[in-house]
């Protein structure tokens, strides 16, 4: 599966792991998102799941700081907009929060949750941190994978103790 990345430019560039992505051409920069596209979206009202693989082309991070994401995320953008279920951040800056990934955890997931799991890896070995990602989720990410509705997701949260909005 094809990854883009839009770029906001938003963070310390020697931290951003969506650029080290497009460096390392495991992504591609874009300025706009294609319809055949899985947008992800933190805010979005639906999941991603496993079985809506075959709607996308492609996946689409967005890459911005969480300071300012409520305010990106307000744009109209194309694409088909997915938020991935909980998930631990593994790096260092948000270490074991909820949620709170990088562009490159992100993607991971989703890359994982649709089912291609050695390129999720492939995204996470450039970061020494990266392993750390899939220790903490890696049960979850395979239950996530098997699920074919948001009520699997919501008794999946719930029974690893999570909330979910």
């Amino acid at each position: 599966m094809k990854i883009n990345l839009l770029m906001f430019y938003q963070d310390d560039p020697k931290k951003c792991t969506a650029a080290k992505l497009i460096k390392f051409g495991l992504a591609k920069k874009i300025t706009k998102p294609q319809s055949k596209t899985v947008l992800l979206h933190p805010y979005s009202k639906k999941t991603l799941l496993n079985h809506e693989k075959s709607l996308f082309t492609s996946i689409t991070g967005i890459d911005c700081s969480w300071a300012l994401a409520e305010q990106v995320f307000q744009k109209d953008f194309v694409g088909v907009s997915r938020k991935l279920p909980p998930l631990l951040a593994g790096n260092p800056v948000n270490y074991s929060k909820i949620n709170k990934l990088t562009t490159v955890e992100a993607i991971a997931g989703a890359v994982f949750i649709l089912g291609d799991e050695s390129l999720s890896k492939n995204l996470l070995e450039k970061f020494n941190w990266g392993h750390t990602f899939f220790e903490l989720n890696e049960n979850l990410l395979h239950d996530y994978q098997k699920a074919t509705s948001d009520e699997q997701i919501i008794e999946i949260i719930h029974e690893y103790g999570y909330e979910y909005n």
